[in-house]
């Protein structure tokens, strides 16, 4: 059932017009999976955007537009949070702000806006002026999360960003960055570079990544995590690519080079491989070649084909989610981020809090 499931909500992502065709058990099902992944306002956009949408039965139709209403209004305060943080800041920062992830696709205007719910606003700047930036937040109202000192020493030292912030009136979570991984990781891409090539908004305070660094960004977030129930992440690296290898002239090329000079060559071949074969996004074959050529060992990747779809995937809601596949991505995205004797004391920290008494 677990592969019936997958099948459904691929079969919906790659074409979103067929799920006005599903009987009526499957459509159920399938908003129920779509929902846990945060995609059902990605399939709704789509199938508005088609007038398919009141082909559906009233119920499922309400639904699938109720997921539209959440989406704009999470988009309407994720650009009302960035004014207020723009106009905190001043406009004396030596460095402009780079906007990340879902924000950054908002200032774009990229086609993965539409029905996209909003979880938080990232920023990124260089690692100079982070800490004048979080004063400057703090000054304004914004606050910072209750953590432990261990916690706030992993941001500040090992991590690839500050403790989160959030203004108590709003409560959008505020993450500031200076890289897009962690110090301590396998891969090491230099934030200058990633610096010196954000493009500005027009009509904004604000950058955006270039378009190969946006796509590599977002293939870094997903392999150096977990994956679990982060499909909508796969579908945004899907959407990028298309959209800018349609648009962006050179943009295969630019991707290649920038893979390289980032050091996210491996990172780059999972997320053209998995794009590829899940949501069937069209991708030069030169490129899938020379991509091969920063593959895993045969048996790692063997592994990782049988590993990503369980985790990425949601779970049939009638079945257990397959813990041993996402056990063991779990453990795979401690192991890139971290050295084996940092990873270690972490964890025992970790194992230790998780037995104290409330």
């Amino acid at each position: 059932m677990h592969a019936e499931s997958r099948q459904l909500v691929q079969q919906a992502l790659r074409a979103p017009l067929a799920v006005a065709s599903l009987r009526p058990a499957e459509l159920d099902l399938l908003l129920r999976l779509l929902r846990r992944v945060r995609l059902l306002g990605f399939v709704a956009a789509r199938l508005e955007g088609a007038g398919r949408l009141d082909d559906l039965a009233d119920v499922a139709a309400m639904q699938l537009r109720s997921a539209m209403v959440v989406a704009e209004a999470r988009a309407r305060l994720a650009r009302w949070e960035l004014d207020r943080i723009a106009r905190a800041l001043g406009r004396d920062l030596p460095h402009p702000l780079i906007a990340m992830k879902g924000c950054a696709y908002l200032l774009a205007g990229l086609p993965n806006l539409a029905g996209r719910v909003f979880a938080d606003v990232d920023l990124m700047m260089p690692r100079t002026d982070i800490a004048a930036v979080e004063q400057r937040l703090l000054a304004s109202g914004w606050q910072g999360v209750e953590i432990t000192p261990y916690d706030d020493r992993y941001y500040r030292v090992w991590a690839h960003e500050l403790p989160p912030l959030s203004h108590p009136e709003r409560e959008v979570e505020v993450d500031l960055h200076h890289n897009l991984l962690m110090s301590t990781a396998r891969a090491k891409p230099d934030a200058a570079l990633l610096l010196q090539a954000a493009r500005p908004v027009p009509g904004t305070r604000y950058h955006v990544l270039a378009p190969a660094d946006m796509c590599l960004h977002a293939m870094a977030h997903l392999f150096y995590g977990d994956m679990a129930d982060s499909l909508r992440e796969l579908v945004d690296i899907h959407v990028l690519l298309e959209h800018y290898g349609e648009h962006e002239p050179d943009f295969w090329v630019q991707f290649r080079e920038r893979a390289r000079q980032l050091d996210l060559s491996r990172v780059a071949f999972y997320g053209l491989r998995y794009s590829s074969q899940i949501m069937a996004t069209r991708i030069p074959s030169s490129l899938m070649l020379q991509a091969r050529r920063s593959a895993p060992p045969a048996p790692f990747l063997w592994l990782m084909d049988r590993l990503v779809p369980r985790a990425l995937f949601p779970p049939h809601p009638g079945l257990r989610a397959p813990k041993l596949a996402r056990l063991l991505m779990y453990m795979r995205s401690h192991w890139l981020r971290m050295p084996p004797l940092l990873l270690a004391r972490h964890l025992l920290y970790k194992a230790s809090r998780r037995h104290e008494p409330a």
